[in-house]
């Protein structure tokens, strides 16, 4: 009652193969239904099926400046933001670089006095 029952994958072939080796086969096999029965009433067509779509992207001169537009807006902010970190880490480094210099002036100042 509490064993999983395998599915099986139907090949393009017509065979059907478990997906997984049970080991246990005696309680699990594949199910075979038999033909469908032929009937004299007649039946509604089978839909046409769906043109498949092409996987190429079409766009339209209009849609074409929109993303050259959107790409080269993205690139100047992308810089922007970059430019505007160098900058931060520049100004940090410069204040770092005065204040060593004013702390070593300062203690080189007081090993004089004494």
């Amino acid at each position: 009652m509490f064993q999983p029952r395998i599915p099986v994958n139907p090949l393009p072939t017509g065979l059907v193969t478990p997906l997984v080796q049970p080991t246990v086969t005696a309680d699990i096999a594949p199910h075979h239904t038999a033909d469908a029965a032929v009937c004299n009433h007649h039946h509604a067509p089978a839909p046409a099926p769906a043109p498949a779509q092409s996987s190429a992207l079409r766009l339209t001169p209009a849609g074409l400046a929109v993303v050259i537009t959107g790409g080269a807006g993205a690139v100047l902010v992308v810089g922007a933001v970059l430019v505007s970190m160098l900058l931060a880490v520049a100004v940090s480094a410069a204040s770092v670089a005065v204040c060593a210099v004013v702390l070593r002036s300062l203690l080189n100042g007081q090993q004089r006095h004494r």
